[in-house]
Order: C-alpha cells, then sequence, then structure tokens
C-alpha cells in the first residue's frame, strides 16, 4: 500500500502557497521540475530552504520536505527562492474579499438583520486573521534566509581563518627562509677564501633568494579581509534591525478587535435588529494597511539579506584561489629550503672527502674524490689543474710530522662543524621565536 505525502512549498517570489502530492519514492529533482512548470523559475535558480534555514539536499528523495508529527498542513512550510533575484519587489496584494465581506467594504453603513450580520462578520474575522497569518509565513521565510545566510557566513569565517592562518605560516617560514639564507651566503663568502666555492651553486641561491620574495605576493590578503570584514558588519546589522523581528503586533491587536467585535454581535437578541458594518470595516482597511506596511519593511530587509548571502557565494571562490596560492608558494618556499640544505651538506661531503684524500693513509680514496666534488666545483678545479685552496690539502712534505697534517685536517673539519652548528641554533632560535 502506497502512502503519499503533502509539501507546501510558499513561493516567497510571488507569496503564493503550491501544494504537490509526492510519490513515496519521488526524488527532489522531480519535484523541482514540478516547481519549475509551476512557477516559472528553473531548477538551477530554485532553492529550497526549510525554516532552520537548511537547503534540501538533492542526494535525499523528495519526502524530506515533509516533517512527521507536524501542527498542522500549513504551520510547517518549505520556502522557495530564486537564486537569479536578490531583490524582492514586495509587497504584493492581499488576499481577495469574499463576495458578502466586499459588500460590506463597499457600503459599511448598509443595514443587515442580524443573523445576516453575523455570517458576514465571521467571514471577516476570518479574512483578518488570514491576513495576519499571511504576514506570519513570509516573515517564517525571511527568518529562513536569514539563518541560511549565518550558515554561509560561518563557511565564510571557517575559509577566512585557514586561510589568514595559511598566510601567517607562509610569512614566518619566507622570514625564517630569507634570514637563514642571507646567513648562509654570509658564512659561504667568509669561507670562500679557504674552503668550496661553486658559482653554480651561488647563483642558484641568489635566484631561491628572489623567487623566495615573489612567494611573499601570496601572504598578501588584506584586500580580501577587508571585503569579509565589511560583510560581517553588515550582516550584524541586518540582525540587529527591528526588521529582523516579528513586526505583526499591530495586526494581532487588530485581529483581536474584530474577534471581540463578533462576540459582541453574538450577544446581540436576532429579533428584527438590524446593524450597520462600519466598525467591521474599519478593523479590515486597518489591517491591510498595516500588512502593506509590515510586508513592504519585509521585502526590503530580505532583500538586504539575499544581497549579502550573494556577496558571501561571489568570495568565497575568491578566498578558495588565495588559500591555493599560498599553499602552493609555501610548497615552494619548503622545497627551496631542503634543496639548500642539501646543498649544505653536500659541501660537507665534498670537504670532507678532498681532506680524507690528501692523507697518506687515505691514499686510495684520491681516484674516487674528485668525482663528487666535480658537480659544485668552478671549471678549471678539475683534471690537471690545481684544486681549490680547501678542496684539497697540501702533500706532505718531507721530514714533516704525520701527526701535524692529521690535526691540520680534524681543525678544518671542527671549523666546518662549528659553523653548521651555529647555523642549526639560529635555524633554531628563529623557529622558537
Amino acid at each position: 500500500l502506497l502512502f503519499f505525502q503533502i509539501v507546501h512549498i510558499l513561493n516567497m517570489t510571488s507569496a503564493k502557497i503550491m501544494s504537490f502530492l509526492l510519490h513515496p519514492e519521488e526524488s527532489l529533482h522531480s519535484l523541482q521540475n514540478r516547481i519549475e512548470f509551476e512557477t516559472g523559475i528553473s531548477t538551477g535558480n530554485q532553492e529550497l530552504l526549510l525554516e532552520t534555514g537548511i537547503c534540501l539536499d538533492p542526494r535525499k528523495p523528495a519526502s524530506q520536505c515533509v516533517i512527521d508529527g507536524v501542527r498542522g498542513w500549513d504551520s510547517y512550510m518549505v520556502y522557495l527562492f530564486d537564486k537569479s533575484k536578490t531583490v524582492y519587489d514586495g509587497p504584493f496584494a492581499s488576499r481577495s474579499l469574499s463576495d458578502c465581506v466586499n459588500y460590506i467594504v463597499q457600503d459599511s453603513k448598509i443595514q443587515l438583520p442580524i443573523p445576516q450580520l453575523r455570517k458576514v462578520w465571521a467571514e471577516a474575522v476570518h479574512y483578518v486573521i488570514g491576513l495576519k497569518e499571511d504576514y506570519s509565513r513570509l516573515f517564517q521565510g525571511q527568518r529562513a534566509a536569514m539563518l541560511s545566510l549565518l550558515r554561509y557566513n560561518a563557511n565564510l569565517i571557517k575559509m577566512k581563518n585557514n586561510m589568514v592562518s595559511a598566510s601567517q605560516q607562509l610569512k614566518a617560514k619566507l622570514e625564517f627562509f630569507h634570514q637563514s639564507i642571507r646567513l648562509d651566503l654570509e658564512r659561504y663568502s667568509d669561507q670562500m677564501a679557504y674552503g668550496i666555492s661553486s658559482e653554480k651553486m651561488l647563483k642558484a641561491w641568489k635566484e631561491m633568494e628572489e623567487k623566495a620574495s615573489q612567494c611573499a605576493q601570496a601572504e598578501d590578503i588584506g584586500y580580501l579581509d577587508e571585503q569579509i570584514m565589511a560583510l560581517h558588519t553588515e550582516i550584524v546589522e541586518l540582525q540587529k534591525s527591528p526588521y529582523a523581528r516579528r513586526q505583526g503586533e499591530v495586526m494581532e491587536s487588530l485581529e483581536q478587535r474584530a474577534i471581540d467585535l463578533y462576540k459582541q454581535l453574538k450577544t446581540r437578541p436576532p429579533d428584527h435588529a438590524y446593524s450597520d458594518s462600519t466598525d467591521m470595516v474599519k478593523i479590515i482597511v486597518q489591517t491591510v494597511q498595516s500588512q502593506d506596511r509590515v510586508l513592504k519593511e519585509l521585502f526590503g530587509h530580505l532583500s538586504k539579506l539575499l544581497g549579502c548571502k550573494q556577496k558571501i557565494i561571489d568570495l568565497l571562490p575568491e578566498i578558495e584561489v588565495a588559500l591555493n596560492n599560498i599553499k602552493e608558494a609555501d610548497n615552494s618556499v619548503m622545497q627551496m629550503q631542503g634543496k639548500r640544505q642539501r646543498e649544505i651538506w653536500h659541501l660537507l661531503k665534498i670537504a670532507c672527502t678532498q681532506s680524507s684524500s690528501r692523507s697518506p693513509v687515505s691514499s686510495s680514496l684520491e681516484g674516487t674524490a674528485s668525482t663528487p666534488a666535480a658537480a659544485w666545483l668552478p671549471q678549471g678545479c678539475s683534471g690537471n689543474a690545481p684544486p681549490h685552496p680547501l678542496s684539497s690539502l697540501a702533500a706532505p712534505q718531507e721530514g714533516e710530522n704525520f701527526a701535524d697534517v692529521i690535526q691540520e685536517n680534524v681543525n678544518y673539519l671542527e671549523l666546518f662543524s662549528s659553523i653548521l652548528q651555529e647555523v642549526r641554533q639560529e635555524q633554531n632560535s628563529m623557529m622558537v621565536s
């Protein structure tokens, strides 16, 4: 046995309610096609919100619109918005009068028998209550739009925080990188007189420094931050606005006056008594005027909400692009840092290899020492050309104490090790700070 459900949708662009009978397995896309046929709003531009501000999930069936245990057929609605519009042209025409109510509105002083007047006034009271309920439903739609805006804003804040955090990390890494490479270049220049040199490596390091300066452009997110802060201010103002709260107090008061007036009429004896409808018509007119005013305010506020929401939708891709640029710059800086540190350790290996290859004890390494060093030594330092000052130590002369040669090698190694230790300590201190 199939159970069908009914979904009630309030079209916020026309203030009209549509009701659809749902098949148990009907998809949301199928329902949206039916809505498009009724309203002319394309499925791509439809935004269907629950009263909590949650957008309907296209992966779930259309029955997600209907909540079990609701208080009445129209006490819970789905609110339809047109995503192609941010300005809503309300207020809309009030609900139409019934013939008998229209009769007394056209001539409020006409005398009618009490029994007949009771029937007319009962419809008049129903009309006044209906005007108030129309406003209440539209206000709930505005409320759903506000809650949806706040959900988008929460997502915006989350993305902004991620962007700011990534930007600050990039800034810290760039500062660390610049200080590190400046120190490396300074110490490299200091040791060139007695150590190892490579024009190719020096050029690569300077290119790294320039590239790191270009990466700094990615951390500049000030223009986005300003737009986000302006949006936050606008949203807070919208939340504080009196139009964000229900404005139906006047209509509720008029509704009660109409009910009281009808109760008074019921107590009057019906025998051959006549009366006019002046008081009831005044209430009807005042209620219509009050609804016009509050709906104008409601749709003006709603348009501001939707405009804010569109600004967030437009900003999100820009933040995503900025975040990707920061991540790419971050990866580039870390790759350059790693490459430079590998080169420093390669220099150390060359220094150690060259120092060992000149020792008589390590004479068997002479054939291989020039191979790892060749990539970094300048042209002219390989083959038969004389080696760089520290890249190879002089062979011991006759009568020279072998222990002195060993000690000199150890001294050079200790010097290089101390330089590396200083670099590490400075890098660690910078990372901690």
